[in-house]
């Protein structure tokens, strides 16, 4: 088992055509982009870019909203906090506790002759661990149980650890605080809010998902995977943010894995007439994976988020594949599954991975 690095902010440590740091006014805390927001870089098509996103455990306010004094509690020097965190709580003050959401937002980022009705797709090339630790959240009023739990206060966080293993990346927490007994699992990083930018000129609070994105929180989005959103405004204007070392489909204690990665993420553009031809009518998030084509559905209401996501993996059967409707449902029912995103993040999301090896 071995320890991972610091990744301090680094312009010589890129993949990406470009890099992305965390600067206080260049990031949203708690908000997305709108139609309203100047990008702070523009690409081609076909470029990448390399962005260091923060997580915000650790960061807010009922963790102290000092991650130096509350990580050195965990045994965390104080050189092993990153910079941009504490730089972040120090100057970032656009945020407003109890009004805005938690996440910590870089963007947003044109691509070049994107148009509405075109798709963007954002690949993810590279994501890596940051620090060798993150935290795990409850807070009253949210998760799967409200009212219920955290039993400890009105927030109760967990403080778990990574380290690279013959088996990959492992993250550990106790069985209970002072324990010596630890749980073990598999940690795969991916980044909760990958969206664009909606139109008009409200921000949208960073929790809820939507057609644009933002908050998804699905954790296929490993390395190779691929994002594809209907663009909303010239430009898509794409952002990142909230990344994860590890989810279980559901994030039913608020958060998962919470901790920062260095992303590496490819843009591109789909032009309507082929977004149609090769897709059908996108009108929200769909992923793909190498095995996977993943549609979504969206809404407060889970039974309403599941038949949306029914209802796209029909549609995107018949489009993609040619396949009459009353067999796309049979074979749905038969062979994919309709997975859980999240429940915690007031709209709801359900997931179909559709195996595209089955349909030839």
């Amino acid at each position: 088992m071995s320890q991972l690095s610091i990744l301090q902010p680094d312009p010589d440590q890129v993949r990406g055509d470009h890099y992305l740091p965390v600067r206080v006014d260049e990031v949203f805390w708690g908000r997305l982009p709108c139609a309203a927001d100047r990008p702070i870089l523009t690409v081609d098509p076909g470029e990448s870019v390399t962005i260091d996103t923060l997580s915000h455990e650790g960061l807010l306010e009922d963790q102290g909203s000092d991650p130096v004094a509350y990580f050195s509690r965990h045994g965390v020097a104080a050189d092993a906090v990153l910079s941009d965190a504490v730089d972040l709580v120090l100057h970032g003050g656009a945020r407003t506790a109890g009004v805005d959401g938690p996440h910590v937002v870089t963007g947003p980022i044109a691509v070049r002759g994107a148009q509405p009705g075109d798709l963007l797709v954002m690949e993810v090339v590279e994501l890596l661990p940051r620090v060798p630790y993150g935290v795990i959240s409850n807070r009253h009023g949210r998760g799967a149980l409200p009212g219920e739990f955290p039993l400890q206060g009105e927030a109760f966080s967990v403080f778990a650890r990574a380290a690279e293993t013959g088996d990959g990346l492992v993250g550990s927490i106790p069985f209970a605080e002072g324990s010596d007994r630890t749980a073990r699992f598999g940690l795969a990083p991916f980044l909760g809010v990958m969206g664009v930018a909606v139109a008009g000129d409200d921000r949208p609070h960073s929790v809820p998902p939507g057609a644009f994105g933002g908050n998804i929180d699905i954790k296929l989005l490993t390395e190779g995977a691929r994002l594809l959103l209907p663009v909303q405004v010239p430009g898509a204007n794409a952002y990142i943010g909230d990344p994860h070392f590890a989810q279980g489909d559901g994030e039913v204690a608020l958060t998962a894995m919470e901790a920062s990665l260095r992303a590496t993420i490819r843009f591109d553009v789909i032009p309507a007439d082929q977004a149609l031809e090769q897709f059908g009518r996108v009108t929200g998030p769909l992923v793909q994976t190498h095995e996977f084509l993943v549609p979504t559905g969206l809404h407060e209401d889970l039974d309403e988020a599941v038949r949306l996501c029914v209802r796209a993996s029909i549609d995107l059967l018949e489009a993609r594949f040619g396949m009459d409707r009353s067999h796309a449902l049979a074979y749905l029912s038969a062979a994919t599954d309709f997975d859980i995103s999240q429940v915690v993040d007031v709209v709801k999301g359900v997931h179909a991975k559709i195996r595209v090896g089955d349909l030839g």
